[in-house]
């Protein structure tokens, strides 16, 4: 996973610059993605049009069951609230929310996401404190079973690889298009700040946060590890693979009030995660049916349907559901920025001349052959134009 994050943030940068240099203005709000770049950058219509399918079907519809089937066990585990009543008051508050439009989602998610990391990564501190003699052991077991130095799990090193692979792509999506699409609902003066901030937060989500639920499960001993055939080579815990290893361990080392605290955590987590997978279906909705009103009531429906998903199928269904939503995109989102990495690496250049000189880097889209025809970019290029006017009269 942590191989993975630093390619991962190579691609994030990548899709959210292309992402923000040919997103629309609709409105008040900015709509992008690779269904955009595609079209604009590439000039491949059907080509979008199956990554915006691809994205209907991964954010929109296989990947919500994953983040309400978290929310269902470990509330079920804290508080003993069955899960079928988990899901249907899920439903319900991401129904209030998406009704609400895709600024309030982006509202509601900036307020909770810096809280919950913040609690999160606390609680990982403590309980590595409290279990500082394991450290030690557990980075040694980390690199030994990751290079297949380690005989008990040399046998199955192919499949951790592939594991590591799909874990570490769902966790930061670097690579699979939606970080483009939620990174291209932003305002900044240049695309490249945005592409930075994106590859800065898959450093954040993986090396910092996942790094966290790994110490937090490996020092406890709250995990197991099988083989192809699903017999256990390490048998440590009977809870199911997923956020209930944690959970055991906070519980371990903290009590009922630490387990209650992180199924809360986690329902806070799911909940930006879901507004997040909505924005992205819904963006791509639209791009379906050309921004009609039908588009967007048709993608709630489905949405608010795979949301309870997470309830009524088993877990492992749901973990290959949600590999396959993700796979879907990033074949598509991959190759289109392989065609385009002449342009990511004219606007990286574009960008870093500018800051060397001592400026605001601001971007025109006119100069790299980009046409905005919604004024995307307008008041940066008058901006542009101002300050080099400026500066020539200065001569």
């Amino acid at each position: 996973m942590w191989l993975i994050a630093l390619l991962g943030a190579a691609t994030a940068f990548a899709e959210s610059t292309m992402a923000q240099a040919y997103k629309d203005k609709v409105g008040d709000e900015y709509l992008g993605g690779a269904q955009l770049f595609i079209t604009k950058g590439l000039h491949l219509k059907p080509l979008a049009y199956v990554f915006a399918v691809a994205a209907v079907l991964g954010p929109g519809t296989l990947m919500p069951g994953l983040q309400v089937y978290q929310i269902a066990s470990t509330v079920e585990s804290a508080f003993g609230v069955p899960e079928m009543i988990v899901g249907v008051l899920s439903v319900i508050c991401i129904a209030l929310v998406v009704m609400g439009g895709i600024k309030r989602i982006g509202k509601v998610a900036e307020l909770l996401a810096p809280v919950m990391c913040i609690i999160y990564l606390l609680m990982a501190i403590v309980i590595m404190g409290m279990n500082i003699g394991k450290v030690p052991g557990v980075f040694a077991a980390i690199f030994t079973s990751a290079f297949g130095a380690n005989e008990m799990f040399g046998g199955i090193l192919g499949a951790m690889i592939s594991w590591g692979v799909k874990r570490g792509v769902y966790s930061n999506e670097a690579g699979q298009g939606s970080g483009g699409i939620v990174s291209a609902a932003a305002e900044c003066s240049h695309p490249a700040k945005q592409g930075l901030i994106q590859a800065l937060s898959v450093f954040i989500d993986t090396i910092v946060v996942c790094s966290a639920s790994a110490m937090i499960i490996l020092c406890t001993d709250n995990y197991t590890v099988v083989d192809g055939a699903g017999n256990a080579i390490v048998h440590y815990t009977d809870s199911e693979y997923g956020a209930l290893w944690a959970q055991d361990a906070i519980y371990q080392f903290m009590g009922g009030w630490g387990s209650k605290l992180l199924a809360i955590m986690i329902a806070l987590f799911v909940f930006t995660s879901l507004m997040g997978y909505y924005y992205q279906a819904e963006s791509n909705m639209r791009f379906i049916f050309n921004d009609r009103k039908a588009g967007t009531w048709l993608m709630r429906g489905i949405f608010l349907v795979a949301v309870f998903s997470g309830v009524v199928v088993d877990g492992q269904t749901i973990w290959s559901m949600a590999d396959l939503g993700v796979g879907l995109m990033a074949w598509v989102n991959i190759i289109a920025l392989l065609l385009l990495w002449k342009k990511v690496k004219a606007l990286l250049d574009d960008y870093e001349t500018q800051k060397k000189k001592g400026y605001d880097p601001m971007f025109d889209p006119n100069r790299f052959g980009i046409k905005d025809e919604t004024g995307a970019w307008t008041t940066y290029v008058n901006k542009l134009k101002a300050r080099e006017a400026a500066q020539s009269k200065k001569k």
